[in-house]
């Protein structure tokens, strides 16, 4: 089990709002693998988004079904650095042009 495990993983986790991966989207800003835990620190694209909970589930989930060997996510959501355009993929952009 690697980061770039997690990372994949999470491309499957969209952005209910945006419909687009939060990888791409740049709210992922690290993936710490520890043994069998796993730690994310991600943001979302407002500090008063609503969906918190509801992606940390989708992130926790993603990961847990996709990456064996996973025992605990632990999912650090931050508002420090404020996520910004300048994050995303140019992937996403062309999603969302």
């Amino acid at each position: 089990m690697t980061a770039l495990d997690v990372r994949d993983a999470l491309h499957d986790v969209l952005d209910p709002e945006l419909g687009v991966n939060i990888v791409d989207l740049g709210l992922v800003y690290d993936i710490a693998v520890d043994g069998n835990t796993v730690r994310i620190t991600m943001t979302m694209t407002s500090p008063a988004c609503p969906l918190r909970d509801y992606i940390r589930t989708l992130v926790e989930s993603a990961v847990t079904e996709h990456v064996p060997d996973v025992e605990s996510v632990a999912v650090e959501i931050v508002d420090d650095p404020p996520w910004s355009e300048d994050r995303m993929t140019d992937e996403a952009r062309r999603q969302l042009s």
